[in-house]
């Protein structure tokens, strides 16, 4: 499965080698049973100290698999300290979390699950209260051929949920795989998005969410804000305000945008990236352009969601 999986890969990347933006495999493997058993778990309260929420809860994965709020609110209303980052094709992240912390998405999994202004859960607590319930007796006995239900099999369901949440068949993508046509607008924009830079980090099967990047590398960026950024992880004074650059795939309903959640519109996201990022300032006919651009990332609900 894994040889495959890596031929599969390298296929799709040598077809549209010409092209810096590759699309979503549309036959991704699927485990369905763990899947369907992850997302049991990802929409389940269970998984918090006071029952209160669930993975879903800073995740609505049926509107961008982010959060509309500023931060997320987590245990006892504690707040977040950074903008949740969505959760759909979050399998192409070369890693995860806003600083990189971890590099897969089982060590995420385990971070707001411990987090104790998030679910505020250990392992063991996590283990105990899913093995006194019967549904997910049957349902991991199903999955995994076990009534003994461990944390490393309730966080890999949820990553085979996880990794099931890819929407392939955005706009542009069927255009990449010349099934259709971009309108002239939507055309100037992409031409726009590769002319001023902006396809320097957001390039890849994610259009991003491979690489860092300094927020304000021409014009200094909040300066005075405190995030937890890339220099929490390497401690260098270099990587303050950098951030992993993220996806702009269904970019069009993750609003608010950034690590702090500064733009509501995509507009007012490319004015604040074209001064800080690029030092210029686009038209607004220039900046209309590149949205209708950036709306043809939109890609198709995940199958996941309508099998069960």
């Amino acid at each position: 499965m894994i040889k495959l999986l890596f031929l599969s890969y390298v296929f799709v990347f040598t077809l549209f080698a010409d092209e810096p933006i590759v699309p979503i495999p549309l036959d991704e493997p699927i485990d369905i049973p763990k899947a369907k058993l992850g997302k049991e778990l990802f929409f389940d309260t269970l998984l918090s100290r006071d029952n209160s929420i669930a993975c879903v809860s800073c995740h609505d994965i049926y509107n961008g698999g982010a959060d509309n709020r500023v931060v997320s609110i987590g245990f006892n209303g504690a707040k977040g300290n950074i903008h949740a980052l969505t959760v759909l094709n979050a399998r192409y992240n070369f890693k995860q979390f806003w600083n990189g912390r971890v590099n897969t998405l089982v060590e995420q999994a385990t971070g707001p699950l411990s987090d104790p202004t998030e679910h505020n859960m250990d392992p063991r607590k996590i283990q105990e209260r899913v093995n006194l319930s019967k549904k997910y007796k049957k349902m991991f006995k199903e999955a995994y051929g076990t009534y003994t239900i461990t944390y490393e099999l309730i966080l890999d369901a949820i990553v085979a949920f996880e990794n099931a949440l890819t929407t392939p068949n955005a706009k542009f993508d069927k255009y990449l795989r010349g099934e259709i046509k971009l309108t002239q607008d939507e055309q100037e924009g992409y031409t726009l998005f590769k002319q001023y830079g902006c396809i320097t980090c957001h390039n890849g099967i994610n259009v991003g969410g491979n690489s860092f990047q300094k927020m304000g590398t021409f014009v200094e960026y909040n300066a005075t804000a405190t995030f937890p950024d890339r220099s929490d992880v390497t401690h260098n004074k270099e990587d303050i305000n950098v951030f992993k650059v993220p996806t702009l795939r269904n970019i069009a309903k993750t609003a608010p945008y950034f690590h702090d959640a500064s733009a509501q519109t995509l507009k007012e996201a490319l004015t604040i990236m074209s001064k800080h990022n690029l030092g210029i300032e686009l038209s607004s006919q220039e900046s209309d352009k590149i949205i209708l651009f950036l709306e043809t990332l939109s890609g198709d609900m995940p199958k996941i969601l309508d099998t069960f």
